[in-house]
């Protein structure tokens, strides 16, 4: 079955995977660095977020993944759980839970964001900006031995453009 993926800041849980029990060893830029190479090989990634943990727990990290798929969020989940990945102890990688108090309305993403999106579900360049509608009719009737054409063809095209954010 084929999953929706709109093009809007992703905010459901289950597109959300929280990973614990990373190594104090790292800085922080080289976990996120690890994380986003590990875990975008399951798909396109909006977030890697990477944070210390309280000062009351062991020394180290955890981070928040935003997926735009929760197909692929699911996937990543169920592969790198209580996996070592890039460190020498295994992680742990949860989807993220439902809070139905909070309702979260859908943000537009950037500019840049859309065309990261669809370059990676349409491919590089196989997509366009650009709207074409292409309209073709064609007729072909035959009288008395000869045949007679009817064709009729119409090209509309328009620039599309997202509208600018202030």
């Amino acid at each position: 079955m084929a999953e929706l993926v709109p093009f809007a800041v992703p905010t459901e849980s289950d597109k959300t995977l929280l990973v614990w029990e990373l190594s104090s060893g790292p800085t922080a830029e080289a976990l996120h660095n690890s994380l986003f190479t590990e875990f975008s090989q399951f798909g396109l990634l909006y977030s890697v977020r990477v944070f210390p943990n309280a000062a009351v727990a062991r020394p180290g990290f955890y981070a928040i993944i935003k997926f735009y798929s929760a197909r692929d969020a699911h996937r990543a989940q169920k592969a790198c759980d209580r996996k070592q990945l890039f460190q020498k102890s295994p992680v742990k990688v949860r989807l993220g839970t439902r809070h139905k108090a909070v309702q979260h309305q859908a943000l537009a993403l950037n500019s840049f964001q859309c065309q990261e999106l669809a370059n990676y579900y349409f491919g590089f360049n196989g997509w366009s900006k650009r709207i074409i509608k292409v309209s073709c009719i064609s007729w072909k009737q035959s009288c008395q031995g000869e045949e007679e054409y009817l064709s009729d063809f119409s090209l509309e095209e328009d620039e599309f453009r997202l509208p600018k954010l202030d």
